[in-house]
């Protein structure tokens, strides 16, 4: 069996991956979109990691729900990209920010 603190240092590395891509870079939206896909996906491994060492299952089955939201909150912003795309016909972030009211 793999020790707890294997699970914590590559969940850890995952998320401090997802930062640097979001720090790195800012102009491509979905190269932002997926920085926070990884990040949750980081933080969704902790849970289930945490879960397994307790041998509790609540945390695998929040696990789910997170997941859930986290695949409508994906579409969601893939959706609001190809309006963006269809309008503006870039995804560039420094061009998007005419859309201030």
């Amino acid at each position: 069996m793999i020790p707890l603190s294997y699970w914590l240092v590559l969940g850890a590395l995952l998320f401090c991956i997802s930062v640097a891509g979001i720090f790195i870079n800012r102009k491509n939206v979905i190269v932002l979109l997926m920085a926070i896909e990884l990040m949750l996906l980081s933080v969704n491994m902790n849970f289930i990691a945490f879960s397994r060492y307790l041998d509790d299952m609540a945390g695998q089955v929040f696990v789910f729900f997170i997941l859930t939201v986290a695949a409508a909150e994906a579409a969601i912003g893939l959706a609001i990209l190809v309006v963006l795309f269809r309008a503006r016909s870039t995804i560039n972030v420094a061009e998007l920010d005419t859309l201030r009211g």
